[in-house]
């Protein structure tokens, strides 16, 4: 490898006036410099110049396109342009997700000489146990991310789309805290089951007298999330005569008190979010079709929690700190296999609660299978019923002559983790028929992992 040039110095200067980390980088990957928000956030006490980008961001041995990342930096040079990709970088306070924005820099001779990257931290996101964050590594949780990453920094309409329990509310933060509104409000409203007399001044507040119990003028919900952003929390439930006065609100950015006769100015970012089909509601007459494609700029899906198991461990270490703080508690191996058998019909907020109720029942410091509820533990006596499943009756064992489920000519063999891999990929590909890309979308892992388990399956 050629020796790193020498960068110009007024290069390096102008990185130290720029208030986010940045690095400079050559072709080889080498850091050549690093300003002090950089190193202040990201670089420890250890040097950094020249080393390698991938060592001190993912302590790779090789470039993230070699360890199934994408680079920034080989996209770059590939395509001449700057380029943005979501990281899960190191960090002295852990591993924390990363938007990542490269730009070349070319020399006198039009060739690429150096590359500057700029690091801006994803809000309250993390790839580690973390009590007060969005935690995940799954590809369809990174793909979230990464769409959360592109529109934060803007002020567009958001819709979040996700079944219930899959922490709409906690995403909406997310953007907010990573947006330019970050330091005014974040007010959420809760638009179920609110008639349209009461939505309308929750919303936009009243006057004085403006309907029997208004004894004094209160502002709305509106006027709270000034400069800030508002969420309406499931949208389909907005009565149909509100709709049109919150389409007003999108289009003109005016309102008006209930019993007010003057329009107000408003300053707020709107993000929404529904578990309902807007787009059929509107066929069926239920959702105005102008405010739905106003809402709809531009939408993120949550991921169900089926589709993304493999981040089950890391949530039931988030969750525990929040549901027994103080507490020291881990679970058996036996329990683990159980939680990773379940389907989470209420996404991480009923595994929230399973666990809640399993520390409830648990005096020690260990989780047992017997502290789970019964429809959990029912969903691994299933897997173990399928025809074709490499351990059978082992999956439903308890150990230690602890609680049995299934039949009482169970094996007594602990299962591993892998051969409950083994038999609910059995599982989900006979659903599947082949369709390996809707597969690997639902387990929550890459294509490319996808083969790899698949080869081991048919060699095996």
């Amino acid at each position: 490898m050629n020796p790193p040039m020498n960068p110009p110095v007024e290069l390096i200067d102008y990185l130290e006036t720029l208030p986010e980390p940045h690095i400079l980088c050559d072709i080889h990957y080498r850091i050549l410099a690093a300003n002090k928000a950089y190193r202040r956030s990201f670089g420890g006490r250890e040097s950094l110049v020249g080393r390698t980008c991938y060592s001190v961001s993912h302590h790779y041995d090789s470039p993230c396109d070699k360890a199934g990342e994408t680079c920034p930096l080989k996209q770059s040079l590939r395509s001449g342009q700057r380029e943005r990709v979501l990281h899960l970088h190191h960090t002295p306070d852990g591993e924390a997700y990363v938007n990542i924005e490269l730009a070349p820099v070319r020399d006198a001779s039009g060739a690429i000489a150096f590359f500057i990257e700029k690091m801006e931290p994803l809000g309250e996101s993390a790839g580690h146990p973390e009590p007060r964050t969005l935690v995940g590594r799954a590809p369809a949780f990174r793909r979230m991310l990464e769409l959360m990453g592109r529109v934060a920094p803007s002020d567009a309409t958001v819709m979040l789309q996700g079944e219930s329990g899959t922490g709409k509310e906690l995403v909406a933060k997310a953007i907010h805290d990573a947006s330019r509104r970050a330091s005014k409000p974040f007010v959420a409203v809760d638009c179920s089951g609110l008639t349209e007399t009461l939505f309308e001044s929750e919303l936009f507040g009243h006057e004085k007298g403006s309907f029997t119990g208004a004894s004094s003028r209160r502002i709305g919900l509106v006027e709270a999330a000034a400069g800030g952003t508002l969420f309406l929390d499931e949208l389909g439930d907005i009565p149909l005569g509100m709709q049109v006065k919150l389409l007003r609100l999108l289009e003109t950015g005016t309102f008006r008190r209930v019993g007010a006769s003057e329009f107000l100015k408003s300053d707020i970012r709107l993000i929404s979010a529904t578990h309902r089909n807007l787009r059929a509601m509107v066929e069926s007459g239920g959702f105005r079709q102008d405010l739905y494609f106003r809402l709809n700029t531009f939408p993120i899906s949550l991921p169900a929690l089926r589709e993304r198991l493999s981040d089950v461990p890391l949530l039931v270490e988030s969750l525990l700190v929040r549901v027994a703080p103080g507490r020291e508690l881990h679970l058996a191996d036996e329990t683990l296999r159980y939680l990773m058998a379940y389907d989470y019909p209420g996404n991480v907020r009923e595994l929230r609660n399973v666990l809640e109720r399993a520390t409830l029942l648990c005096d020690g410091d260990t989780i047992y299978p017997e502290h789970l509820p019964e429809e959990v533990r029912h969903a691994v006596a299933q897997v173990a019923d399928m025809p074709g499943g490499a351990v059978g009756a082992g999956l439903i064992a308890g150990g230690g002559g602890r609680q049995r489920i299934g039949s009482e000519s169970a094996a007594t063999a602990q299962p591993t983790l892998s051969q409950l891999e083994t038999v609910v990929l059995r599982q989900r590909l006979a659903v599947h028929r082949g369709n390996r890309k809707a597969l690997a979308a639902e387990l929550g892992i890459s294509e490319r992992t996808l083969y790899r388990k698949l080869r081991v399956l048919r060699d095996g």
